[in-house]
């Protein structure tokens, strides 16, 4: 593994109910989520199982169960690598998703509760403290976006839309290396809490698009300026 070297992934710490293998796999989800294990890092199950202190048959099943997500790819020549996405595939990840979470803030607009929307703003005030802060911000921010799909109170559209949380993963935050970006973002969550407390449907739908397009544009150009540097 081409990262075998770097301290990516924490011992793990056994005990618990939890199997060795969920937990090596729950750590190294974790690894890719803060991008400790990057797009096309080489997945050895020695390599692995030395960090996290553990033996071969837990990071094993770990490892299957990331490929399972489709986290973990097998290329011919290097064997199995942390998967990674074209533009094109962001172009494609990004349009689905862009379909779905305008109907969650659609169905949020109408179904969220008082307590719900109470803790929204909660959220944004929390977001508002981590905006130099990069690494949990990002964290925060999976978090509003899944408070948001529940307040859309429709099992199916949540079940669907965690579904693309795997995918997601391998794209890393669009905005963690622009400041900018990070205090627009914000800016885009306050008006679409205050659409959705108004019960303003189409506005919610409108804030949540824009959104979601500007961070497409700004992976899209991060990825091809990356193309340019391997040049």
């Amino acid at each position: 593994m081409s990262s075998a070297s770097r301290n990516i992934v924490p011992a793990v710490e056994t005990g618990g109910d939890k199997s060795l293998g969920k937990v090596a796999y729950e750590h190294l989800r974790q690894a890719i989520e803060n991008g400790s294990l990057k797009p096309g890092d080489r997945v050895s199950v020695n390599g692995l199982a030395e960090m996290m202190n553990l033996s071969r048959t837990p990071v094993r099943e770990a490892i299957s169960w990331l490929e399972t997500d489709g986290l973990v790819a097998h290329e011919p020549a290097r064997g199995r690598v942390i998967a990674s996405l074209d533009h094109q595939m962001v172009n494609e990840l990004s349009e689905i998703r862009i379909v779905l979470e305008v109907k969650s803030v659609e169905l949020a607009a109408r179904n969220a509760s008082v307590a719900e929307i109470e803790l929204l703003r909660e959220m944004l005030a929390i977001e508002e403290s981590l905006l130099d802060d990069p690494a949990r911000r990002d964290r925060h921010n999976r978090r509003f976006h899944a408070a948001i799909y529940r307040c859309a109170h429709n099992r199916y559209l949540i079940s669907t839309l965690n579904a693309l949380h795997a995918p997601m993963l391998l794209l890393g935050p669009a905005a963690a290396t622009d400041p900018e970006r990070q205090r627009q973002a914000y800016a885009e969550h306050v008006a679409l809490v205050d659409a959705i407390s108004r019960r303003d449907a189409e506005k919610a739908a409108e804030v949540i698009t824009h959104h979601l397009v500007s961070g497409q544009r700004l992976r899209i150009k991060n990825i091809l300026r990356q193309l340019d540097n391997e040049i």
